[in-house]
């Protein structure tokens, strides 16, 4: 009696440990993405044997770009691309999408829709406004109409169980008399409709300091881009951990931005070559970042 009692105890305590470390063992699985603009030549001329190639690099997620016009990813159907990413093991929580004539032309919202419906389609949790053309950002009053057009469009989002996102460059740490775009967008647009995908190279190239931007608003920044600094040529990436950027510091204070995906990002220097370079920046954030 005594030893089954005993055996019910041991097996009592082994199932709440199981029970109790689910975040633990997710931690311990490292799971790190690439944003795909980082082999954008390569993709479109073999877009199965790259995505090949992206999982063997150890990648478990990738960042969608580039939907045409005929709503095809690299000469796929959306749904093909989807069994490709399946097929390699390789799930794709976001994708940057522009919807211009529903931001900037005030349009009825089908093009944001139609992100929508190849997002879901992929398996998408965010769709991520991507980028501004010049004379879309040239003053404050447009960063203010894109912040209303934003939160709006953050609604159609959430309608089709999807969050909106925005992904920074540097122009939006640009002075504009004392005021910047990227603070008008993070305090005009709601909080629970319009997270942040911070892309951590562009802010410290813009002399900002990621953390802080954590502290003001806390819990916004769902998704990073780990984009590294060149040593010798700020205007130039590098392989994550060889350049100048202080992830170790930003990574540590991961809890207190939010985020929930780490996208690995380079778009030129690639050394020796670019699924080389993909390689090492993605054994560098799981070994050395992702602890």
């Amino acid at each position: 009696m005594n030893t089954r009692r005993n055996f019910i105890k041991q097996s009592g305590l082994l199932t709440a440990g199981l029970m109790m470390n689910p975040s633990d063992l997710l931690k311990k699985q490292k799971n790190v993405g690439i944003q795909l603009y980082s082999v954008r030549d390569e993709i479109f001329k073999d877009p199965r044997g790259v995505i090949k190639k992206i999982a063997a690099a150890g990648y478990s997620e990738v960042e969608m770009f580039g939907l045409s016009a005929e709503n095809k990813f690299y000469g796929l159907t959306v749904k093909e691309f989807a069994q490709l990413l399946k097929d390699n093991k390789l799930k794709s929580p976001s994708g940057h999408y522009m919807p211009e004539k529903f931001l900037f032309e005030n349009g009825n919202g089908d093009d944001v829709k139609n992100f929508c419906e190849a997002g879901n389609i992929l398996g998408n949790k965010y769709i991520i406004i991507p980028w501004m053309q010049e004379e879309r950002r040239k003053n404050i009053d447009q960063y203010k109409a894109l912040a209303e057009r934003i939160n709006k469009a953050g609604e159609i989002c959430k309608k089709a169980n999807l969050q909106l996102a925005y992904h920074n460059h540097d122009f939006e740490f640009a002075d504009m008399n004392g005021q910047h775009g990227y603070d008008v967008l993070l305090n005009n647009t709601d909080k629970d409709l319009v997270k942040m995908e911070m892309d951590l190279y562009w802010v410290v190239r813009a002399g900002y300091n990621p953390v802080e931007l954590f502290k003001r608003h806390p819990g916004r920044f769902h998704l990073w881009h780990v984009k590294d600094m060149d040593k010798a040529d700020k205007t130039k990436n590098t392989e994550v951990g060889n350049g100048t950027v202080d992830f170790k510091t930003i990574f540590a204070n991961a809890k207190l931005s939010g985020v929930k995906h780490y996208m690995v990002e380079q778009e030129n220097n690639y050394k020796p070559d670019i699924f080389n370079s993909i390689k090492t920046s993605c054994g560098y954030t799981k070994t050395s970042l992702l602890k």
